[in-house]
């Protein structure tokens, strides 16, 4: 199982699935972070965490806890 955690920078990648449960995992799906959504690496930062992420043409940021939450292919 791949996470969204383990993708490299500039690497595209397609959401298979959103772990966790309640509010995590609201937030998360909020943010617009779907089963079938193409999110694109952009950066990390200098101590690792958090990671900057382009989805459906926005950024976002997120922990690597909660990037650990979401299945990619």
């Amino acid at each position: 199982m791949k996470t969204l955690k383990d993708v490299k920078v500039g690497a595209t990648v397609r959401v298979t699935k959103v772990h966790g449960q309640g509010a995590i995992r609201r937030r998360i799906m909020d943010m617009g972070i779907t089963k079938g959504v193409e999110i694109t690496v952009r950066k990390v930062a200098p101590l690792g965490d958090p990671v900057e992420f382009t989805v459906r043409g926005y950024e976002i940021s997120l922990r690597k806890a909660d990037a650990e939450m979401i299945e990619v292919e």
